[in-house]
């Protein structure tokens, strides 16, 4: 039977034996401490060389970092030790040799750590934001399908650049063109009137030549759609939505918080309701704060920042100018029906959405007014051709609330092997 270190307490006072990895060893004497790891914890190995033969207790002696290994001993209680027992070893084999393992307890340049990310994903810091990614991951799925939720799969490969904008990824398509998909939303507005309530999940794609700590030119995100949702209902969910993420966290993986050095206090204190205020309140704050961003214009990474310092929440900002905003929010005046929520700390926006325009003929012009090509969105309009109601959802970026969540400096921590413009490998 095979045994893992997280259920190590099982075998208290049993000879077991245990297959890992060594990441790093001490010696005193007629005594080798050897840590191992498995994947799911970390555990001591004690080799006493009364206990052992003299070639075990002299191969404890030169294991290298990382090599593989088999260990036979007794589980015993350890009250130093962070998981309560460790190993008193009877025997040790080596089952693969790791030679000059390139990252050493040492300081490594983040460029070595970046080609080295297949290697660097085994050290205990990212290993423990591998498994806040899988918690927040996990949480997603379950607040969307115990809501009732169907999940929808958006198609990665798109026909058309459908807001207009220029940083798509272009590819041959047998005889045509296609983009990789930057959204999947269009797609779960018509899944949202066969279903009620859709969501998608998966990676999408932006060629964006930015080189900023906030974007990856490939990420994953969650777009849920709701029929019969207005902007308030949308606002509603999502704050609903990220309390729950950040609880999650919070109560399941404290101690990879821990490892990571991060304020769990500011996490707790992530509950509703969140704070919201309009476009022209935040043009308001940045004034106030010395900032000249004039009104009708976006907001860039040091504009939120600047309104993110005023709260202690993720906070809402909602009715955009219409015209910053994409051909399918729902208008308002001359304002769209849309959030962005902005996490606190200067993490920046991890959730935009709004309610869409219900009304075909307002969606045709809109759609000529910025010059896209109509035969294309057939299909959409159809959507609004045949039933048509008031709808609305958001997208929500896993990275970026990774980031937040963890408290990293850079998303290229939160992704497994991120892809940024000037790096595909490995």
């Amino acid at each position: 039977m095979k045994i893992y270190i997280e259920d190590i307490a099982k075998y208290e006072g049993q000879t077991i034996t245990l297959q890992a990895w060594l990441y790093n060893k001490r010696s005193s004497g007629k005594l080798h401490f050897l840590q191992l790891r498995d994947g799911t914890g970390e555990i001591q190995a004690v080799v006493f060389k009364g206990n052992v033969s003299d070639e075990v207790f002299e191969l404890s002696d030169k294991i290298t970092q990382e090599s593989s290994v088999e260990v036979t001993g007794t589980v015993k209680k350890h009250d130093r030790s962070r998981i309560g027992y460790e190993i008193d070893a009877t025997d040790v084999k080596v089952i693969g040799e790791s030679v000059d393992y390139p990252i050493t307890p040492k300081e490594h340049g983040t460029h070595f750590l970046m080609e080295h990310r297949h290697l660097w994903l085994r050290s205990l810091r990212q290993k423990a934001i591998l498994r806040i990614r899988h918690r927040i991951i996990k949480s997603v799925r379950d607040f969307f399908d115990n809501k009732g939720f169907t999940l929808v799969d958006a198609p990665i490969f798109t026909p058309n650049a459908c807001e207009g904008t220029t940083n798509l990824f272009k590819v041959d398509y047998f005889d045509q063109n296609a983009y990789l998909t930057q959204s999947g939303q269009l797609y779960m507005e018509a899944a949202a009137m066969a279903v009620g309530k859709a969501y998608c999940f998966g990676p999408t794609f932006r060629a964006e030549k930015s080189k900023t700590r906030r974007h990856l030119t490939e990420f994953w995100m969650v777009e849920p759609e709701v029929a019969f949702f207005d902007i308030y209902d949308d606002m509603d969910l999502a704050e609903e939505f990220v309390e729950y993420i950040v609880q999650e966290v919070v109560k399941n993986n404290r101690a990879d918080l821990e490892v990571l050095e991060r304020d769990i206090s500011k996490l707790e204190n992530i509950k509703r309701p969140f704070p919201r205020i309009s476009y022209d309140e935040a043009i308001e704050i940045l004034h106030k704060k010395g900032n000249d961003t004039q009104w009708g214009a976006d907001f860039g990474g040091d504009e939120e920042t600047l309104i993110s310092e005023e709260f202690d929440k993720p906070v809402m900002i909602h009715h955009y100018p219409m015209a910053i905003k994409a051909f399918y929010m729902k208008q308002e005046g001359n304002k769209a029906a849309c959030v962005d929520m902005i996490a606190p700390e200067g993490y920046g926006e991890i959730i935009g959405g709004g309610q869409r325009e219900e009304d075909i003929d307002k969606l045709k012009a809109k759609i000529k007014e910025q010059g896209l090509p109509e035969e294309v969105f057939g299909w959409y309009l159809d959507v609004r051709k045949y039933g048509s109601c008031k709808h609305a959802g958001f997208g929500l970026g896993i990275e970026r609330t990774v980031a937040w969540i963890c408290g990293l400096h850079h998303v290229r921590e939160t992704i497994p092997f991120p892809r940024l413009m000037d790096r595909l490998t490995p």
